[in-house]
């Protein structure tokens, strides 16, 4: 299977990244199998960091902003 490289740099997606398969009546779905995040005190916070090799950080504004104008 090949994934577009534009895709695989949004997803995070480096050599040796184990993704789960799976499907549904609407396609097949991809999925990242990673640990979830530790916690590291920043200041007073806690901050939940990735703990997964070339994990990437997602601006979910950013994110949301494109599909927003996806459609017309």
């Amino acid at each position: 299977m090949v994934i577009p490289a534009a895709v695989r740099e949004k997803a995070g997606l480096v050599p040796g990244v184990v993704l789960q398969v799976s499907m549904d009546d609407t396609g097949i779905r991809l999925e990242r199998v990673a640990e979830g995040p530790r916690l590291v005190k920043v200041g007073k916070r806690l901050v939940a960091r990735p703990r997964a090799a070339g994990a990437v950080p997602v601006d979910v504004a950013a994110l949301i902003e494109e599909e927003r104008n996806r459609w017309p």
